[in-house]
């Protein structure tokens, strides 16, 4: 027993003595200079490696330009999104219940705010149609800001929530506006030829979607909005828009509706990848 407790003593003196021994003066088994010899080899590596990383983000940022991205790897057309924004994109209302497109109406009219003729007028340029609106830079000297034609919100027609504030779906009438998205220097035509929308129901719903109304005419993301030189050096630009109108959709029932974008420089939409060039929206129009 007495011989335990010996060992036990033995093996604790053991430890105390090698986290610090008074004799040698050693702290874990190490002396002063042994410990500072340690820390500065640490500091040193770690400030080297600092220096290295703030090196090479340095060389990487003088290779960016601040106003166009050096390198641009993006789908050979680009996607669309609808506005209202419904809940996955699925835009479903009761004409008879306000509270039901309250809301939908109120997502158009921000979204529309800065499209008013008034500021339009201000804010950008009177651009001849059907031909792009290049800006080129001067060697090195840039042309920023770029100017952006006007699209006005009055081009929308019955779209516009002008003549009809609610956009026609009091009425059971709806508009669903569509936008392509921006693409740094996308040229989405050519010959004066503009990209054009067109939607259709999916193959089960043929016989429920109705006829359509699109403004401006013929559905057109007209060639003066191109192309896009970056958010940065075109601080005005002003997205174009085309609007559909559902004139006479079946009520009660879902309408898988699917619009896509034509033109003869981009690529058509793969099955592959559903999101270029089309967008896919469910529509409900309940009368009660």
């Amino acid at each position: 027993m007495s011989g335990s407790k010996e060992e036990d003593r033995k093996g604790s003196g053991e430890w105390r003595e090698f986290f610090w021994n008074p004799r040698t003066h050693e702290l874990l088994g190490r002396t002063a200079t042994s410990w500072g010899l340690i820390l500065l080899f640490y500091l040193v590596f770690y400030l080297f490696l600092a220096g290295m990383f703030t090196l090479t983000m340095y060389i990487m940022l003088l290779t960016l330009d601040d106003y166009k991205p050096t390198w641009q790897d993006r789908l050979a057309t680009p996607g669309m999104m609808i506005r209202p924004k419904g809940d996955q994109l699925e835009i479903t209302f009761s004409v008879s219940n306000t509270e039901t497109w309250d809301g939908l109406v109120n997502n158009l009219n921000t979204f529309l705010s800065t499209y008013d003729d008034n500021y339009q007028v201000q804010a950008n340029d009177n651009c001849p149609p059907d031909q792009y609106f290049i800006q080129e830079d001067s060697g090195e000297v840039r042309n920023n800001p770029k100017r952006s034609c006007q699209f006005n919100r009055t081009v929308l027609e019955d779209c516009s929530g002008i003549s009809d504030r609610f956009y026609g779906y009091s009425r059971g009438q709806p508009c669903i506006l569509i936008k392509l998205n921006r693409v740094i220097g996308m040229l989405p035509g050519k010959d004066g030829q503009s990209p054009f929308v067109t939607c259709g129901a999916k193959r089960e719903d043929s016989d429920k979607i109705g006829p359509l109304a699109y403004f401006p005419p013929n559905g057109t993301f007209n060639l003066m909005y191109y192309p896009y030189y970056g958010k940065k050096a075109q601080v005005n630009y002003t997205q174009p828009l085309v609007a559909v109108k559902f004139l006479n959709a079946s009520l009660n029932t879902d309408i898988n509706v699917e619009c896509k974008v034509t033109s003869n420089t981009l690529a058509a939409g793969s099955e592959r990848d559903k999101f270029a060039g089309r967008v896919s929206f469910k529509l409900r129009i309940n009368d009660n």
